[in-house]
């Protein structure tokens, strides 16, 4: 199995974290949840001299869409892709919550929407889609069956804590079964490379995540 190489961008002020996916003998890579920090992200890229061919959006809120307008700018031809039930997020500035924060910001369209069970093959990463919803109506997830797999997991499951769920169409319930059914069957060494916070793990937050761990 090829190496995974992430670098990771942290997008103020939600400390709310970007990734550029790729594998280490390619130049091309995939811009995960790019947010508030595009010249970041910019930088990053002409620095380490990677040529980005999408954005995944692993949901609509404003933290992890903000900078979609400008890389698709830089980059018109990049494809926006986001899990169909969040996809009205990227151009309502009320749904994706930047209006009713008094910043009204709003993403160009997606180029293609996915559900559960979709496969993508970019930048020679191949991810399933999983629709793990509760955090926001269409949140997805993408899982790398790399050797240990891993999860590029926007604001579903965090080290020790999970997204939040009193934001318009959350549901805990929702959220705690898809990461029942849906995460806690992958392989214990499973990485997850979560929305904002530090890296963690499918084993350890099954033992010890406090809202929806073993104990919780």
């Amino acid at each position: 199995m090829p190496e995974l190489r992430i670098r990771t961008i942290v997008s103020m002020p939600f400390a709310e974290n970007t990734y550029l996916l790729g594998r280490p003998e390619r130049n091309d890579a995939v811009i995960v949840d790019p947010g508030f920090e595009p010249n970041a992200i910019l930088a990053e890229l002409r620095d380490s001299e990677l040529k980005p061919v999408a954005i995944l959006n692993t949901h609509g809120h404003v933290d992890h869409i903000a900078g979609n307008a400008a890389l698709k700018k830089a980059f018109p031809e990049l494809p926006i892709i986001i899990g169909e039930g969040d996809a009205i997020m990227l151009t309502d500035a009320e749904a994706n919550l930047s209006a009713p924060y008094g910043v009204p910001v709003t993403s160009p369209p997606a180029d293609r929407t996915v559900r559960e069970g979709d496969r993508l093959d970019l930048a020679g990463l191949d991810m399933e889609v999983f629709e793990i919803p509760g955090h926001s109506p269409g949140h997805v997830v993408f899982v790398l069956p790399d050797d240990p797999p891993v999860v590029i997991g926007g604001d579903v499951l965090f080290r020790g804590s999970v997204g939040r769920t009193d934001l318009p169409g959350g549901s805990f319930e929702q959220l705690r079964h898809g990461i029942w059914q849906k995460l806690w069957p992958l392989p214990s060494e499973t990485v997850v490379y979560p929305g904002h916070g530090p890296v963690t793990k499918i084993g350890y937050e099954k033992k010890t995540n406090p809202f929806v761990g073993e104990n919780a």
